[in-house]
């Protein structure tokens, strides 16, 4: 029903456009334009066949209309929602400076020359706007969301508010990498962790710079790590500080990122949320309590033990001759000997030995048929 009410309207327009030809081009020849009955069987035929040709083209047309409102919609849903309202504000200002730059270019002598500049001018502040404004859009947001405490003495006030305050869960200062690494925000959602959650303004200051990096990968990994705090602020029922540039006016700005980091745990006499191994060793050192994230993921991995049985895919060879490779929903590996000639096949399987390493814990295994057989 729709495209047949559609495809009429393109022949009203097509009949009406044929008729205003029709009338354009009667202009110039006076027998015609003079004469009644040659002008209203000119309107007639242009609007007969104006309206004609555009009917019968119309599907055509609709096809290409609905083709690229799919592409533009399939695109959109590829771009955060905060980009697109940004987007259009920067847009908006960038048209509205170009208007008022064009006003000016109509002063000039030649009015051919004036009006490209106007459109290269339009084209320029409309694509700067929307840049911008893309760019330092979560930079807005996220200044309006976390409130900040402004002068070095409010940011000193606060801190011993903090810290003299029993009735207060221990604070939790966040590094960079946590943020990045976004599963912080689901460690939130389950309460174990109470808050208050501190974010330093060096902290949100370094990833402000791997967001805007010129790197895709490590932009994307940037603005993750902007959606976990807007998620942690926004939908979570948890308390989030933002320690403003007070603090860091309190010590030398050439030091690292982790010194301040550091530093601030020791004043507030708070714990570090972190999986930066680095990091987590110089606190150690240094007597600052740490919450490392990948320790904490190793320590819920359900325990394995020698002698038990299990169903795993094996999936790929592993390191050695005969050996394949099967992995549990969490991630982790299980060297399953003689296991080659099973890849692609479930098998049940029995632990013989389990391995705990710093970068996780590897399980061993060999097929339950062939310990049936050995037996």
């Amino acid at each position: 029903m729709v495209n047949k009410i559609v495809r009429w309207i393109f022949a009203l327009l097509g009949g009406v456009s044929g008729a205003l030809l029709f009338h354009n081009g009667a202009q110039f020849y006076e027998g015609i334009a003079n004469n009644f009955w040659y002008m209203v069987l000119g309107y007639s035929v242009s609007l007969l066949f104006g309206g004609l040709i555009f009917f019968l083209v119309s599907p055509l047309i609709i096809k290409f209309g609905r083709g690229v409102a799919n592409w533009i919609e399939q695109e959109l849903s590829k771009v955060p929602t905060s980009d697109i309202i940004f987007g259009s504000i920067g847009l908006l200002i960038g048209l509205i400076l170009a208007y008022i730059i064009s006003r000016l270019l109509g002063n000039i002598p030649f009015p051919f020359i004036g009006t490209i500049l106007s459109i290269l001018v339009a084209i320029f502040l409309g694509y700067l706007g929307v840049s911008l404004a893309t760019k330092r859009g979560q930079d807005i947001s996220l200044l309006n969301t976390f409130p900040g405490f402004g002068t070095e003495k409010d940011c000193e006030k606060e801190i011993e508010k903090i810290k003299n305050d029993s009735s207060r869960p221990c604070p939790k200062i966040l590094d960079t990498s946590v943020i990045i690494d976004g599963r912080i925000a689901d460690i939130c959602k389950t309460e174990f962790l109470e808050g208050p959650l501190i974010i330093p303004e060096f902290v949100l200051e370094e990833l402000r710079h791997v967001a805007d990096s010129s790197a895709a990968l490590k932009r994307n990994r940037g603005r993750r790590g902007l959606d976990v705090l807007n998620i942690i602020q926004k939908e979570l029922d948890i308390e989030v500080n933002i320690l403003d540039h007070g603090f860091e006016q309190a010590y030398e700005e050439n030091l690292e990122v982790d010194v301040k980091l550091l530093k601030l745990a020791q004043q507030l006499g708070g714990k570090v949320i972190t999986n930066d191994y680095n990091l987590n060793k110089v606190a150690e050192f240094q007597g600052v309590p740490v919450l490392n994230i990948n320790e904490l993921a190793n320590a819920v991995k359900p325990v394995v033990l020698p002698g038990e049985e299990m169903e795993v895919e094996v999936i790929k060879d592993g390191k050695e001759s005969g050996q394949g490779l099967a992995y549990l929903d969490d991630g982790t590996m299980i060297v399953v000997e003689s296991g080659r000639k099973h890849i692609g096949n479930t098998i049940e399987v029995l632990v013989t030995s389990v391995l705990q390493t710093a970068a996780g814990r590897m399980i061993f295994a060999k097929p339950k048929k062939m310990e049936g057989k050995s037996a």
